[in-house]
């Protein structure tokens, strides 16, 4: 049985990692490089880095940033914001990044995907998605839509439409943050992400919303998703990497054991 993955995301700006509840009221959190080197000798799997202002600042992203990442962290890790071009994907990836995730830029430019699967590999290009519970339409079928630049514009997309798109585009892994949850602490949104993970047959990360290891434990076993993002329950010092991985062994959830 393939092991579930246990990914950190780590929200940056200006340096620092930051934590909000729903896009808003951020806190500083740490320095993350430093809690990206913690994370990873504690023995997560995975790493997420995000950029969050370069977008909005209309800036690249802080590359010098990844290169001191890519130093200190000796696991995956992926990073997004401020990717503005196929260049931009080469350079976080020459920085030291194993994949790159595109989020407005795909929806405004879905060419993106394609051309990065194309030069870098599917593997490479994760496609990040901030999935909004609007009700259910003719637009909208899923009752999901897709909001970009931080969260701040809808998109008009319905997000298990653009799920299958970008995988047809290319894109090798769904990163799926429901704003919703974001930062809420109360679970993750189940519906949505069980939606997505059954549309399509690639990677499906589940965002937003963890607070406890059960939230986790409900997660894999309500859903098809394949990986479980946490942000505020490891910052915050409520766990450790190794509690919940011990709590999803015990929910029998098969996890990379930590060496």
């Amino acid at each position: 049985m393939l092991t579930k993955r246990l990914i950190i995301c780590l929200d940056v700006r200006n340096r620092k990692v930051t934590k909000g509840v729903k896009f808003k009221g951020n806190i500083d959190v740490g320095d993350p490089v430093e809690l990206g080197a913690k994370y990873s000798a504690e023995g997560v799997d995975e790493l997420v880095f995000y950029d969050i202002t370069a977008s909005a600042e209309n800036r690249p992203c802080d590359l010098e940033m990844v290169k001191d990442i890519a130093k200190n962290v000796f696991i995956p890790f992926s990073v997004g914001g401020g990717i503005r071009s196929l260049d931009d994907m080469h350079q976080v990836l020459l920085a030291g990044a194993e994949k790159v995730s595109v989020n407005s830029l795909a929806v405004l430019h879905p060419e993106i995907i394609e051309q990065g699967a194309k030069a870098f590999g599917n593997q490479c290009v994760v496609l990040g998605m901030d999935a909004k519970r609007v009700g259910v339409s003719e637009k909208i079928p899923s009752g999901y839509e897709i909001y970009i630049k931080g969260g701040r514009a809808a998109s008009g997309l319905d997000a298990v439409e653009w799920a299958k798109k970008a995988e047809s585009l290319g894109a090798g892994e769904i990163c799926l943050n429901a704003m919703d949850t974001d930062g809420v602490r109360d679970g993750y949104e189940l519906e949505i992400t069980d939606k997505v993970a059954k549309a399509v047959g690639i990677p499906v990360i589940a965002s937003g919303g963890a607070g406890k290891p059960c939230h986790i434990a409900d997660l894999f076993a309500k859903t098809s998703a394949d990986a479980a993002l946490v942000a505020s329950m490891v910052h915050f010092g409520d766990y450790t990497v190794a509690q919940i991985k011990d709590e999803m062994s015990k929910a029998n959830i098969p996890v990379r054991k930590i060496v």
